[in-house]
């Protein structure tokens, strides 16, 4: 090989070398760092927004049981709904604000069955326990099957001391209920945005209008972590029995003059105060913002 060939070469290989270098670089460039998050014990306040610097406290809520009574129907609890966010914490008053989660789904979004579905049909009591099963699931998930899902409206209200004193409103939820199927289609609701359902749970006594009468709530089993940075309270018990629900809206499509109707008379509504009730149970985690952010990896 000539001296002027091997130059030429050497060159080529230099110039190879130099941009695999800095394609290298170019690449390692343009992969976004791992985002950190929360471990361990703190691992479920992932969505915290701890990047907001006056959030103090970030909690972690899970209702996997209860129910919702609105009018005349009756939806049970048996899927888990789940609300999440931060709080800033005035430190004279001891008011918190609400701050929503880094994903923006403070409540979730979970559909429950309505028993009877479309036609308000279940299976009688006297009936073997299979049979009705069998009967009652083929009515709630066939076509004539419908779930109501609970859906935020506007900023959540807490109060943890409301919560552990078992007085006042522990939970303030503004929300509105999505009834879905074919028919219905997909604008059905009970409440709005302008008007929406306000929930005030407590963990105390309500004092609703009749006919309702007084239920109670309750606290629950309160578990410290060895570093009081992190609280979990079990068995909690949320309940409000005190509120209004409106008539139901947009079912059925530019069929809704026709369909609103039966909805309402098929669920009672409008259902004025002292007619419906919420009980949620299940379990609450609350931790400091700070802890979060140090155990982040």
């Amino acid at each position: 090989m000539t001296r002027d060939a091997l130059h030429r070469l050497t060159g080529l290989r230099r110039f190879a070398l130099t941009a695999m270098a800095a394609l290298t670089v170019a690449l390692v460039a343009a992969v976004p760092a791992l985002a950190k998050e929360p471990t361990g014990e703190f691992a479920v306040f992932k969505q915290c927004p701890v990047s907001n610097p006056a959030v103090a406290l970030c909690f972690f809520a899970q209702s996997s049981s209860g129910e919702f009574h609105v009018g005349t129907t009756t939806v049970p609890i048996n899927k888990t709904i789940t609300l999440q966010g931060g709080s800033i914490v005035n430190e004279e008053t001891g008011a918190e604000t609400f701050v929503a989660p880094t994903n923006g789904e403070t409540l979730s979004k979970t559909p429950l069955a309505v028993p009877g579905g479309l036609l308000g049909i279940i299976a009688p009591s006297g009936w073997p326990q299979w049979l009705q099963n069998l009967f009652n699931e083929f009515i709630n998930n066939g076509i004539t099957g419908v779930t109501a899902t609970t859906e935020l409206v506007a900023n959540p209200g807490i109060s943890r001391s409301n919560l552990l004193f078992q007085e006042g409103t522990a939970l303030e939820l503004p929300v509105r209920v999505k009834l879905s199927n074919t028919f219905l289609g997909n604008s059905c609701y009970i409440g709005s945005a302008a008007h929406p359902i306000v929930q005030h749970l407590t963990t105390g006594t309500t004092s609703p209008p009749a006919p309702n009468t007084p239920i109670s709530g309750r606290v629950g089993e309160v578990i410290f972590n060895s570093a009081f940075t992190k609280v979990t309270i079990r068995n909690n018990k949320l309940v409000d029995n005190a509120y209004a629900a409106p008539a139901a809206e947009g079912c059925g499509g530019i069929f809704s003059f026709l369909i609103d109707p039966a909805v309402d008379a098929k669920l009672g509504l409008p259902s004025a105060a002292g007619h419906n009730t919420t009980v949620l149970e299940g379990t609450l985690e609350n931790a400091t913002a700070e802890a979060v952010k140090e155990s982040e990896h």
